[in-house]
């Protein structure tokens, strides 16, 4: 199986000792503690998980403005989105040592780690701005990524973390939930060496399924990781919970037994476009996937980004040796009238655009909303039904 990011073996941040977890639960509970924010206690959540390996906890103003600049940590390693803890109000916590975070996402703010704080550096308002613009490709207040990074604070807490849960994602999430090393340890249950990755924060429709397929066949690949965000999106997107159901649905119904697994990690979405998408093979890499499937708009939202934008900083940011995990660049799909089958339309330059069946979002909202279900060669009927049952309770 392919080999973690940056070293030879998975360094989970997780303490998974119950003795070892307990008696730091106890000193917690004595240490000055702040209660973190929502994308803080998500980056603690995948350093636990093993989705950060190599990282050791929270970075400093100078390992983030190099990776914002150079996708490479002061020391080298290759790295495309800092990970921080910023904070607004560093009075409760100014000349400490060690401190408790506290998860804004659950209800009476437990512990989720324990941090050493190594120190606290301030941004600037120009180094802020710069960051921003280097991870989001823009500043517009629009951008939801933009709007929550700005509104963090500008305080970084940097140092070493131990994790001591994984916050609201295995209570609510108990059969999707996963953590990198046991994504790991079914493959090797399954027997599978080399795997394809594909990232979802949507329902997968009919074209999704059959990219799923497509890139199976033209890697080789022994099975297909469906792998969804689990974490905080945006008004207006589907809830996790929905897309489970309905992506489950479609894999017990259209694909072959021992294909796919269907897992999710604990972020939320950044909205970050092409450094999202690098940061996307990073864990997958992590998780033991050969390949990740990018396709149009990978991790995009509005119109700022380009289509392939996501693709194409793989060969212009990425260098060779950076990482393991190779890419399976995907075209527009969608269902070929002429052929009877969803295809990449690149394939099919004899194309129109009558030969296809194309609807926006927007239209397919509005259809199940009206408990109308898209043609079923754009959606499978058995998840159109999960989707309008959600629609119409809205």
């Amino acid at each position: 199986m392919i080999k973690p990011h940056g070293s030879d073996t998975l360094n989970p941040l997780y303490v998974a000792d119950d003795a070892a977890r307990e008696q730091l639960m106890q000193e917690a509970h004595e240490l000055p503690s702040i209660t973190v924010s929502s994308a803080a206690a998500a980056n603690a959540v995948m350093l636990g998980a093993g989705y950060f390996n190599p990282l050791t906890g929270f970075m400093n103003k100078a390992d983030a403005l190099s990776v914002g600049e150079n996708l490479r940590t002061t020391d080298g390693l290759f790295w495309p989105v800092p990970v921080l803890n910023v904070v607004d109000d560093i009075e409760p916590i100014k000349g400490v040592a060690r401190i408790a975070l506290r998860d804004p996402n659950v209800d009476g703010n437990p512990v989720i780690a324990v941090q050493d704080v190594e120190g606290i550096d301030e941004f600037s308002e120009d180094e802020l701005n710069t960051l921003v613009e280097q991870i989001f490709s823009t500043s517009d207040a629009e951008h939801p990524g933009v709007a929550t990074f700005k509104s963090l604070g500008r305080h970084v807490v940097y140092g070493p973390i131990q994790v001591l849960n994984f916050s609201y994602f295995e209570k609510d999430f108990p059969d999707t939930f996963r953590t990198a090393g046991s994504i790991r340890d079914e493959f090797a249950e399954r027997g599978w060496e080399k795997v394809v990755a594909f990232q979802t924060r949507n329902p997968m429709h009919r074209a999704h399924e059959e990219l799923c397929k497509m890139a199976m066949d033209a890697t080789g690949a022994d099975g297909i990781l469906v792998h969804m965000l689990l974490g905080k999106l945006k008004p207006g997107d589907i809830p996790a919970n929905v897309r489970d159901a309905a992506i489950r649905k479609m894999v017990d119904v259209y694909f072959p037994p021992n294909t796919v697994m269907i897992t999710g990690y604990g972020f939320d979405m950044l909205y970050a476009g092409p450094r999202e998408a690098v940061l996307h093979a990073v864990f997958r890499q992590n998780a033991g996937c050969s390949y990740l499937i990018v396709g149009r708009d990978h991790a995009g939202v509005g119109d700022f980004y380009g289509p392939f934008d996501a693709q194409t900083i793989f060969e212009e940011r990425v260098p060779d040796d950076a990482l393991d995990i190779e890419i399976f660049a995907a075209d527009h799909t969608a269902f070929s009238k002429k052929l009877g089958k969803v295809v990449m339309m690149r394939d099919v330059p004899d194309h129109t655009k009558e030969d296809f069946v194309l609807l926006s979002g927007t239209k397919v909202r509005e259809m199940l909303g009206n408990g109308v279900a898209p043609p079923e060669e754009f959606s499978r009927p058995e998840v159109a039904e999960i989707l309008m049952e959600y629609y119409q309770s809205k």
